[in-house]
């Protein structure tokens, strides 16, 4: 069956055919592909195309696809069983990795998601300081729980929602947006800063130098928490995460995506002192049936314990040759690339003129939207490489991403360019 035919299938019974909007072609038209397998740096679809792939699951897969020593791990992990819903070994070896690697990180609790991670951060901090208001910063996406999703970026941007529907204005109420990169004066109301130390949901937007350092000062003059939405940042931009590659250490930290070795899992933890409100030890409740499944430690595990700090070093130097690269091929082809990296973290806008990296979401949204995204995405695809379908993700470069990997996408990216110039 073609892709055509899977994804009618899918419509049939998935609200839209896809289970994330994300997954969605609905920003750059067309049908998407249904992946059957995927092997280091390549995924394979239903009508047997193999394509360089830089979704890399939004970033979760750190060592490419189906790594032979993750799988053998799961495979030895779920002849002893896939949930209890009792503690295991596992999730307290996975717990010891990564308090071990996060200088200020003393406890953690997983959970199943990065959404539920937030979420439950968000809690955490509100119980343990008595406060309401949350501080987020216009374009940062941190998933889909009611008070989080107004203003954000990832998908809600591509369809160009301001928020959701069926978010009340109560659900919101206590939820303030600021501009990424300012830092914003607050009050004894709020109970939480939240942000994304790098801007990875509206294509990628470096934090200035100075902003992270401001918010932490900030909060602690008024007594907010920080809050860092290390979803994708977390073990993918640094050994040990955001705070180890800029120095500044937050209150409260939230993962997923790579600490899951591929599988569904999320964690948010701290200070020893703030997850003392968590229950059952203090009155902010938190729970889940699949918290700390076995098999998702099991491939987390089996992911970090594989890491060097060398091989974050090495994956920044080759995403930064790449980067360079990136922007020389789209110039090849006749327009202007913007490759913006912070380490591993890639970003990619397009324009028909000289342009200045963005700080904001507004910044981004004019390159984002510019038209020229969904010809070259198409094009790309048409020579066997994939990206996001949407131009406000990034592009996600695996430890399995060879130097022949890269250099056939840069030949492609050149005629890509000259595809989309032409649109």
């Amino acid at each position: 069956m073609s892709n055509a035919e899977w994804f009618d299938r899918a419509l049939a019974v998935i609200p839209g055919g896809v289970d994330s909007p994300v997954r969605s072609f609905r920003s750059v038209g067309g049908t998407p592909y249904t992946v059957v397998r995927g092997r280091g740096a390549y995924v394979e679809d239903v009508e047997g195309r193999t394509y360089v792939d830089f979704v890399q699951s939004y970033g979760a897969s750190l060592l490419g696809h189906a790594h032979p020593e993750v799988v053998a791990t799961l495979r030895d992990a779920v002849e002893l069983g896939t949930t209890f819903g009792a503690p295991t070994r596992g999730e307290v070896l996975l717990a010891e990795l990564l308090t071990s690697r996060v200088p200020g990180l003393d406890q953690v609790r997983f959970v199943s998601s990065g959404t539920e991670a937030v979420m439950s951060a968000v809690r955490l901090a509100r119980g343990a300081t008595g406060r309401s208001t949350v501080v987020k910063f216009d374009g940062c996406y941190h998933g889909h729980s009611d008070g989080l999703l107004v203003a954000g970026g990832s998908g809600v941007a591509q369809l160009g929602l301001p928020g959701s529907a069926g978010v009340t204005a109560g659900a919101v109420a206590d939820t303030v947006v600021a501009p990424y990169n300012v830092v914003p004066v607050l009050d004894d109301s709020v109970a939480a800063v939240l942000v994304e130390p790098v801007a990875a949901n509206m294509n990628l937007v470096a934090p200035r130098e100075g902003f992270l350092e401001g918010l932490r000062a900030e909060c602690d003059r008024v007594g907010a928490l920080l809050i860092f939405d290390e979803v994708i940042t977390g073990f993918r931009l640094a050994f040990g995460g955001a705070e180890t590659y800029f120095g500044v250490t937050p209150d409260l930290y939230c993962f997923g995506k790579v600490i899951g070795g591929g599988l569904p899992v999320g964690a948010f933890g701290g200070r020893r002192e703030v997850l003392s409100h968590l229950a059952p030890t203090g009155p902010v409740y938190q729970a889940g049936t699949l918290s700390g499944n076995p098999l998702a430690t099991a491939a987390g595990l089996a992911v970090l314990e594989r890491v060097t700090p060398s091989d974050y070093a090495a994956l920044g130097e080759r995403v930064d040759r790449f980067a360079r690269g990136l922007e020389e091929a789209v110039a090849a082809g006749g327009l202007v690339g913007l490759a913006p990296r912070v380490g591993p973290l890639l970003g990619l806008y397009l324009s028909r003129e000289s342009v200045t990296a963005p700080a904001n979401i507004a910044e981004a949204r004019e390159l984002c939207d510019n038209g020229l995204y969904a010809p070259f995405f198409h094009a790309l695809l048409e020579r066997g490489v994939a990206l996001a379908p949407g131009a406000y993700e990034i592009l996600f470069v695996s430890l399995a991403h060879s130097e022949d990997d890269l250099g056939r996408t840069l030949e492609a990216v050149a005629e890509a360019a000259a595809v989309a110039r032409r649109s």
